[in-house]
């Protein structure tokens, strides 16, 4: 069985004159969350489009779960849950209504699936209320669950974030991550929102000008941005003891004013400070610094641009 859910190969998508993608070669494994990062027209939706089949490639290779021929590739898409340019909702239906004509056209045998998902999704409860009278945040879950029923092991996600207010993102954001961790589905996530994507991605894909420029994985773009934790105790010597015997990490450096910059737990900083504290010492400055996503990628498109 194949370790990547989609992989591509020279994959060239051209539009008259223009090329939207440009021999991409693009890979996404199995179990993770992928970052798809571009800005408009860099060929993020070409791609996703032609993966779940609503376009096709000028050249190159498309494979689905190590699956490559047109009809093996037809059968991997009914493993692919989407949501491409809003969720297809009904807004005259309800949540349950909702998911069961959508249940119909995809041909899904038993109804039991919906109260699942809608229990998945957080909208168990919404009884008879109409879609069209959701807020934002549950339209989108709505059209989470509509692509999660038939339990697809592959989410495509285009924007899904997009308009969303601050606690609606963390719903989504912890919703996705559950589906993630708990269910073990792989997601793709188009966005521009690259604070959020930071929060939540295991590997990105940066794109420019239908160009892959890179491809790396959280470890790698935190070492690439050096991002760190700043920590100034009162007693520097003993925070690095700590460092390696309670918390596990030779990962941190100490500047000549006892400075530290702790390289480990940059997902997990309140461990840290609570380990300080609970050993007693007095933490004086406690602060995340270097470059984040949003940075490196300007940098990076910055660059191309110049070539």
């Amino acid at each position: 069985m194949s370790d990547y859910v989609l992989r591509t190969s020279n994959l060239t998508k051209k539009y008259k004159h223009q090329f939207a993608l440009n021999k991409v070669n693009l890979s996404i494994e199995k179990g993770s969350i992928y970052g798809f990062i571009g800005q408009n027209g860099a060929g993020k939706s070409t791609l996703i489009r032609i993966a779940t089949g609503l376009a096709l490639p000028n050249s190159g290779h498309l494979e689905l779960f190590g699956n490559s021929n047109e009809r093996e590739l037809i059968q991997a898409r009914k493993r692919i849950g989407t949501i491409i340019e809003g969720p297809a909702l009904y807004p005259h239906m309800t949540a349950t209504e909702n998911l069961e004509a959508h249940r119909l056209l995809k041909g899904i045998p038993g109804k039991d699936c919906i109260e699942k998902t809608l229990s998945l999704v957080g909208l168990q409860g919404t009884g008879n209320k109409k879609a069209k009278n959701f807020s934002l945040g549950m339209k989108q879950r709505l059209g989470l669950a509509i692509a999660l029923l038939g339990d697809p092991e592959f989410l495509i996600l285009d924007e899904p974030i997009n308009g969303l207010d601050p606690m609606g993102v963390v719903e989504i954001r912890e919703l996705l991550k559950k589906l993630n961790q708990e269910y073990g589905i792989t997601i793709l996530i188009s966005s521009h929102i690259l604070s959020e994507l930071h929060l939540l991605a295991t590997h990105y894909g940066i794109i420019h000008k239908g160009q892959l420029l890179e491809q790396l994985t959280t470890n790698e773009l935190n070492e690439k941005c050096q991002r760190y934790i700043h920590i100034k105790v009162d007693n520097p010597d003993k925070a690095t003891t700590i460092f390696e015997i309670k918390l596990g990490t030779t990962h941190y450096e100490v500047l000549p004013d006892g400075t530290i910059k702790l390289f480990a737990y940059l997902d997990a900083p309140g461990k840290v400070s609570k380990t300080l504290s609970n050993e007693g010492l007095i933490i004086e400055e406690f602060m995340p610094m270097g470059e984040d996503l949003e940075t490196y990628f300007t940098n990076l498109i910055g660059g191309a641009k110049n070539e």
